[in-house]
């Protein structure tokens, strides 16, 4: 094993760059460092002007996720010694704008996220007197796998239908949506049902499920779609068989 490993950098200064470029950076390969470590190392050793994010270095904020040779990880789980010998390709996530070397810009998918309410909605609060909304263990697990989502987006740079629809929900906007509809105390399944199955919902999804492979907390995006198609198909249903204003029923 070398002592070093070269890393293939996206830089891009919008106020110098037309478009980005590439910039090569030697750094220790040490066993137990990840690409993140290694960024770190950069900035603080070798190029201070590099610009990235990163919080926890835990795996829990989500902030860090990159395209680490030409896939989505989050580079504090990203170590160099399975990258070796290298060089190590580190881009910014695919299908976002960039704004400045690997930091991309989050505004369309946080604005994706505000209209599937995730959000506990209530039609009518019940007065503070009566206290609170109890939920069983068994309810708890009906959502639980959903409710895990760190908002890493390494699913939407995986997801090949955001590359060619950049108007798709998205695997997390929808898989948080449905996280929601299945909490019991919720009652905005109905609001999210009419968003979710528009043109740039659901359907858009063909199930390709690179989502849920690289979903670092195993939340399983693809199948939150597949279960929100079974619903939508059955409500669809419902309005047709059923008297007019009773679907529900």
């Amino acid at each position: 094993m070398p002592d070093t490993v070269q890393l293939e950098v996206t830089r891009y200064r919008p106020e110098h760059d037309s478009a980005p470029t590439t910039q090569t950076f030697t750094v220790p390969l040490r066993k137990d460092w990840t690409v993140l470590d290694a960024l770190n190392h950069i900035k603080d050793k070798q190029d201070g002007s590099l610009t990235y994010r990163w919080s926890c270095r835990m795996g829990v904020c989500g902030s860090c996720g990159m395209m680490v040779n030409g896939n989505a990880k989050l580079t504090c789980a990203a170590f160099l010694t399975d990258c070796a010998p290298g060089p190590i390709r580190v881009e910014p996530l695919a299908f976002f704008p960039i704004i400045r070397d690997l930091v991309v810009d989050l505004t369309d998918f946080l604005h994706k996220l505000r209209k599937v309410k995730p959000w506990l909605v209530r039609e009518k609060e019940k007065p503070l007197s009566e206290g609170e909304y109890k939920q069983t263990p068994a309810q708890l697990d009906t959502y639980k796998q959903f409710s895990m989502c760190i908002n890493c987006l390494l699913c939407y740079a995986a997801c090949p239908v955001i590359g060619l629809e950049p108007g798709f929900l998205g695997p997390a906007v929808i898989a948080l949506a449905r996280r929601y509809n299945l909490d019991n105390r919720d009652q905005g399944a109905a609001d999210r049902m009419e968003l979710c199955t528009e043109y740039d919902g659901i359907w858009q999804c063909t199930f390709v499920g690179e989502c849920s492979e690289v979903c670092p907390k195993n939340v399983d995006p693809a199948g939150a779609i597949q279960q929100y198609k079974l619903d939508a198909a059955l409500h669809s249903l419902k309005s047709l068989l059923l008297p007019w204003g009773q679907s529900d029923g």
